[in-house]
């Protein structure tokens, strides 16, 4: 089988190595994506009477014979097809031979490997925001079980003020609210279709950009040809770091989990199914979940960086240095998904510990109430600070739940502002679950029946 662009030679066997590189490993996620993205340009051409409907029958029979393949066992790409889309078009042609060399009519393998992309990252950053909203909505329970719990709240590692378990869970919680907020944002910009921009210029033909970005399910079609190519990696990196921002507040809260599970703080007991063992230590329980979700933190920072640096300087249109950000946007949104349902899980099962708790609230804690007592009494502020600042041994310990109910402004521990956190998650819930259902019905309507694209 030959690849698209042959023109009669043969590029040296260490050229095609190096330039098919793991392309061919990595598109076995895009079969799916791209036999959407060609049974919708297939329909849009016999639409325009650039195909027979007899031809779109035969393509739209082999793309989903190929789907079926997939979905069992895998549909074979060869490093000698480069990627999917060649060996997608080889086995149409190889089957349904005249209509299999019609399909890449109007279309350059730029705006097909766009579509497949654009597909799969929408589908993608949706299981993502599915992770997070899960996680979200974990942390917001367990901050309404234990909003009158009372735990250090801390500067610099040292014992601050009094807090709650509630505050501190919560905090989490708006974190990923915000952070859901910008991967809506990133699912708006992926979900444009690119199909029919061609090599960065479209094509002399009549084709309707409109019907098969509407086959296919997206909300708008990607309006400058031009911008479509230079747009590759672009919107990819918004849709990175929209992920690695989400990743970085579980991050923080497995960093946390970790120092106040020790033994010596002993505030919560982590779910022994969420840790392992050591290989010579029969007393270890390790939390390698929490510590590897820091770590691809790190991975996934470095995967952001990665694709921005591979299309930073580039000059308009297609270049193939766009091949390389493909493995870290897809490494990437891996990791996403994988740290936000792990986290998710281990809030559901974490054990707090209120005794500990209560016992680290010891009397310096009180030290900042104290002084602000004295206000209330007329004390200028500073006057109070130094006053308590020079005594205190002084300071008595006080009821840290009563001390949590002196706090009433909104968002402090005593007015933790729950309810207008949930209403916030459930309404953006309600708008993924609203694009979802637009994408993935279109994708049912396209091929007859429910398929994943992932």
């Amino acid at each position: 089988m030959a690849t698209l662009w042959q023109k009669g030679y043969r590029v040296n066997e260490i050229v095609q190595r190096f330039t098919v590189g793991e392309d061919y490993l990595l598109d076995r996620r895009l079969v799916r994506c791209d036999c959407a993205g060609s049974l919708a340009h297939a329909k849009m051409l016999a639409s325009v009477g650039l195909l027979s409907n007899e031809e779109l029958e035969q393509l739209a029979h082999g793309l989903a014979r190929i789907v079926e393949i997939d979905l069992k066992d895998g549909f074979t790409i060869s490093d000698t097809d480069e990627d999917c889309h060649t060996a997608i078009e080889n086995w149409l042609t190889e089957h349904h031979a005249e209509a299999g060399k019609r399909i890449h009519t109007g279309r350059s393998r730029n705006d097909q490997v766009l579509t497949a992309l654009r597909l799969y990252t929408r589908a993608k950053l949706a299981e993502v925001c599915e992770a997070a909203i899960e996680a979200a909505g974990t942390l917001l329970s367990f901050a309404e079980r234990h909003r009158d719990t009372p735990m250090p709240g801390r500067t610099h590692l040292q014992t601050a003020m009094p807090s709650s378990v509630g505050l501190w869970a919560a905090s989490f919680a708006e974190s990923l609210l915000d952070d859901l907020q910008l991967l809506l944002n990133a699912y708006d910009l992926v979900d444009q279709s690119p199909l029919g921009a061609a090599a960065s210029y479209g094509v002399p033909l009549p084709l309707d950009r409109e019907y098969s970005a509407e086959l296919l399910g997206f909300s708008r079609v990607q309006n400058n040809v031009l911008y479509v190519n230079n747009s590759r990696g672009k919107i990819e990196s918004v849709a990175l770091d929209a992920a690695e921002g989400a990743v970085a507040t579980v991050s923080k809260l497995a960093c946390d989990l970790m120092l106040f599970s020790l033994p010596e703080f002993g505030y919560f007991d982590l779910p022994q199914e969420m840790c392992t063992g050591s290989s010579i230590m029969p007393q270890k329980k390790n939390p390698d979940a929490l510590e590897l979700t820091r770590a691809r933190a790190s991975v996934l920072a470095g995967l952001s960086a990665q694709l921005k640096n591979v299309i930073r300087n580039l000059p308009s249109g297609y270049n193939r240095d766009f091949q390389e950000t493909k493995q870290p946007l897809l490494q990437g949104l891996d990791i996403a998904a994988s740290c936000l349902e792990v986290m998710g899980l281990t809030m559901q099962s974490v054990q707090v510990n209120q005794e500990n708790l209560s016992k680290a609230c010891t009397p310096e804690i009180f030290a900042t109430d104290e002084a602000f007592a004295l206000v209330q009494k007329g004390v200028p502020f500073r006057e109070a600070y130094r006053q308590v600042a020079s005594s205190l041994d002084d300071v008595v310990a006080v009821d840290p739940v009563a001390a949590l109910k002196l706090r009433t402004a909104s968002g402090t521990p005593g007015n933790l502002g729950l309810p207008a956190a949930e209403a916030r998650l459930e309404a953006i819930e309600g708008e993924l679950q609203e694009r979802v259902r637009r994408a993935d019905g279109a994708i049912e309507r396209l091929f007859g029946h429910a398929v994943s694209l992932l």
